[in-house]
C-alpha cells in the first residue's frame, strides 16, 4: 500500500458548494487554503460548472470527500466508481480522499449515512472493503467518524470499533470533531476520552461544523449553522493532541454572509496556532 500523501501543515478549507461558487471565485488568497469536493458531484461535469472547477483547482489545492462509496454496505463495492475517482484524483493531483465509516446503499442508493453495528463481524467486513478500495485507488483512504442516532448493535463502543477498523484496514482517519461532540451527547460518552483514545498517527485531517440543539440530550449534525463554542473548545483539544491537521469548515446550506465563514476560518487558524503551542 502506498504511503499517505497528506499535508500536516496548518491549513483551512471550505467545501466547494455551488451556492458559494461566486464567493469562492472572488475570494482573495488567504481566506482559505484548499477546497473540498465530493468527486461524485464533479466527475464528468462540463460546461460552466466544469470550467469553474478547473479554474478554482488552478488556484487552490483540492481535497476529496466521497458520499456514495458505501464502505460498510452489503452490496459489492462499485469498482467502476472507484476507478473514476482514481482518475479524478490523479487529474487534479488530490492528496487526500476520504469517505464515511458507514453505508448508504443496498438495492439502490439510500441517500443517507446509516450507522454500522459495532461488532467484530462489521469490523472485518468494512476493513476488507477499505483494503479493496485502497488497492483500486492506489493510495490510502481516510475514513470519517459519522454522527448516528440509533445503533443497530453495540458489542463494543464507537471508539473501540473505530480503532479496530483503522488497525485492520490500515487506513487513516478524517476526524470530524463536531460528530464526536454530537455523538457524545446523544450516546452518553466523554468526548475528551474519545479523542484521547485515537492513535495520533492515524489522524490526517479534520472537519468542524455546526449542529442543531434539539434538546439538552439530542443534537443533530446539520452543517447548516455556525460552529458552537463547545465544539470550538473540543477542536482546540484535538489540535493539542493530534497537531494542526488540515481542517475543513463544513457548511452545506443556510449560508451566511461570506465574511462570517471567513471569520470562522480565522478562528480555526487561531486554534491551530494555540493547539500546537499547547501540544
Amino acid at each position: 500500500m502506498p504511503t499517505p500523501v497528506t499535508s500536516t501543515t496548518a491549513t483551512v478549507g471550505l467545501g466547494l458548494r455551488r451556492g458559494l461558487m461566486k464567493n469562492l471565485q472572488a475570494a482573495p488568497v488567504g481566506d482559505f487554503d484548499f477546497l473540498e469536493v465530493a468527486p461524485e458531484n464533479w466527475i464528468g461535469i462540463g460546461g460552466a460548472h466544469g470550467h469553474a472547477l478547473r479554474a478554482l483547482a488552478e488556484r487552490f489545492p483540492l481535497s476529496c470527500h466521497g458520499l456514495s462509496l458505501s464502505l460498510g454496505g452489503p452490496a459489492p463495492l462499485d469498482v467502476g466508481l472507484l476507478q473514476e475517482v482514481r482518475r479524478f484524483l490523479d487529474q487534479y493531483n488530490v492528496p487526500l480522499y476520504s469517505e464515511h465509516l458507514s453505508y448508504c446503499s443496498d438495492d439502490g442508493h439510500l441517500y443517507d449515512l446509516l450507522p454500522l453495528p459495532f461488532t467484530e463481524e462489521a469490523v472485518h467486513h468494512v476493513s476488507a472493503r477499505i483494503r479493496q478500495a485502497q488497492d483500486i485507488l492506489g493510495r490510502r483512504l481516510a475514513v470519517e467518524n459519522v454522527s448516528y442516532y440509533a445503533a443497530p448493535r453495540q458489542d463494543m463502543d464507537e471508539l473501540t470499533f473505530t480503532n479496530a477498523v483503522l488497525r485492520e484496514a490500515d487506513c487513516d482517519l478524517l476526524l470530524d470533531v463536531n460528530n464526536v461532540y454530537v455523538n457524545s451527547i446523544n450516546h452518553g460518552f466523554d468526548p475528551q476520552v474519545f479523542l484521547a483514545g485515537i492513535d495520533p498517527g492515524r489522524v490526517v485531517a479534520m472537519h468542524v461544523a455546526g449542529h442543531f440543539d434539539e434538546s439538552d440530550t439530542l443534537k443533530i449534525d446539520t452543517h447548516g449553522a455556525s460552529v458552537k463554542p463547545v465544539v470550538w473548545a473540543l477542536l482546540a483539544e484535538a489540535y493539542a493532541r493530534f497537531g494542526a491537521r488540515p481542517t475543513l469548515l463544513e457548511r452545506d446550506f443556510n449560508f451566511p454572509a461570506f465574511s462570517e465563514l471567513v471569520a470562522e476560518l480565522q478562528t480555526i487558524r487561531r486554534l491551530q496556532i494555540e493547539g500546537v503551542s499547547r501540544g
